[in-house]
């Protein structure tokens, strides 16, 4: 062994039960213990996080282990190397003493060097009449070879996170881009459901990623966003299944035909004149709708217009901020909290637009208030490429009469669009 007993340091260092523990087990390795020391320092830079160094630490720790010139770092072997503070700062680019004390002090501290002190503090080497070294003062790499099997397991323990973690924070994108495209594709297509709902909650799970994550922080997050695009996915499948009335016999009743020319669909009725008679009674007695009221029809005679679909739900007043911002200036005070001020603005931005109150009325009981103000600040977002605001608002309200415009893609183009201000001053 190299050296004969457990040392203590030089001067007012303290000797710890840390260098204690550290120097005993140098004394008890192996005989035939040897490593190749750069393979070492490669697994030391795999295990830095768990050891607790830095990587300057490890930079001082290179250049110690550059000035022992074998590559093989054996058990009986003297591993006691002895540079200068000026020769151990040109191998560190010129660091600083000081800086070097501390970084040696750390590797002392987590039991990776260990110090061979001389009597007086000094570094130097004792060599036989042969050349051999006979003493050496300095710090010992034993510790190293003594760890050697331990550094390897934390080195492999760690790339095993590392490429855990890469796999989840992969898993964890595409799932955010499923959900977030799955989502778009139903507001742009109008297909019903609580897709606003769908957003919120997966709005809510984005905000717990942290900027450095790991993988017991990503494995939650990363099945709560699968179990939301299941959700989804499932909604989607449910709708699409509603709409698919040609599959069996036993949907037939959604998806009615008949050859004859005067059959009508249940959910469209026709208004087909025939000679000598009244045309709506013909087709609602062939069609058999007897749970028609008289008033009902009576009304519908009158009207002779579609009845108006139900105001829509409005959306989150933040995602209607986001896509909207230009609106919230207008607000009481120059700001908007509550769908009372957003409301408010709405009316000073419908004058300012020149929309008509007779239009921006009808669009309120057709759209619902909320929506119908939503529909005045997308304008406003809009202003610039619309020629008329108020006939662009009636047409809208008469294409949602008809159950032909809602408000989502309008809403979700503009939040991507206000997310991205390059490609929306394109």
């Amino acid at each position: 062994m190299e050296m004969d007993g457990i040392t203590t340091p030089f001067g007012r260092r303290p000797m710890t039960l840390g260098m204690l523990v550290n120097q005993a087990r140098t004394q008890t390795m192996a005989a035939d213990a040897s490593v190749d020391k750069w393979q070492l320092y490669r697994w030391l830079c795999e295990a830095r996080p768990k050891l607790g160094i830095s990587d300057r630490a490890l930079s001082v720790l290179n250049a110690l282990m550059s000035f022992y010139p074998k590559n093989e770092l054996a058990a009986g072997e003297t591993l006691v190397v002895f540079p200068s503070n000026a020769q151990l700062s040109l191998r560190t680019h010129g660091m600083a003493e000081t800086t070097l004390r501390r970084h040696l002090a750390a590797l002392v501290e987590v039991g990776l060097l260990a110090r061979r002190d001389s009597p007086n503090g000094k570094r130097y080497v004792r060599r036989d009449r042969q050349g051999d070294i006979g003493e050496a003062y300095g710090f010992s790499l034993a510790p190293l070879l003594a760890r050697a099997g331990e550094i390897e397991t934390m080195a492999a323990a760690v790339t095993a996170e590392r490429l855990l973690l890469q796999k989840l924070r992969e898993r964890v994108t595409l799932v955010r881009r499923d959900i977030v495209k799955l989502i778009e594709t139903a507001l742009e297509d109008g297909i019903s459901g609580d897709w606003m709902g769908f957003e919120a909650e997966y709005r809510m799970h984005i905000l717990t990623l942290p900027r450095v994550a790991t993988p017991e922080i990503l494995m939650p997050i990363l099945t709560e966003l699968e179990k939301l695009r299941t959700a989804i996915l499932k909604a989607l499948e449910d709708n699409i299944f509603s709409h698919n009335t040609a599959g069996s016999g036993g949907q037939t009743e959604r998806h009615k035909q008949n050859s004859k020319p005067e059959s009508i669909s249940d959910s469209e009725p026709r208004f087909d004149t025939k000679q000598g008679g009244n045309a709506e009674t013909q087709t609602l007695g062939a069609a058999g709708l007897d749970g028609i009221r008289e008033d009902e029809l009576e009304r519908r005679r009158a009207q002779r217009t579609i009845v108006p679909a139900d105001p829509q739900k409005p959306y989150p007043l933040a995602l209607v901020l986001q896509a909207c911002p230009e609106i919230i200036p207008f607000g009481p005070g120059g700001t908007i909290t509550s769908w009372r001020d957003f409301m408010t603005a709405a009316v000073v931005v419908r004058s300012m637009l020149a929309v008509s109150p007779s239009a921006y009325e009808n669009a309120c009981e057709i759209l619902g208030p909320e929506n119908a103000a939503t529909v005045i600040a997308c304008i406003l977002e809009r202003s610039g490429h619309i020629n008329s605001a108020g006939g662009y608002l009636r047409d809208l309200t008469r294409r949602a009469q008809r159950g032909e415009f809602t408000l989502g893609p309008m809403l979700m183009a503009l939040a991507r669009a206000n997310g991205n201000p390059a490609k929306r001053a394109g």
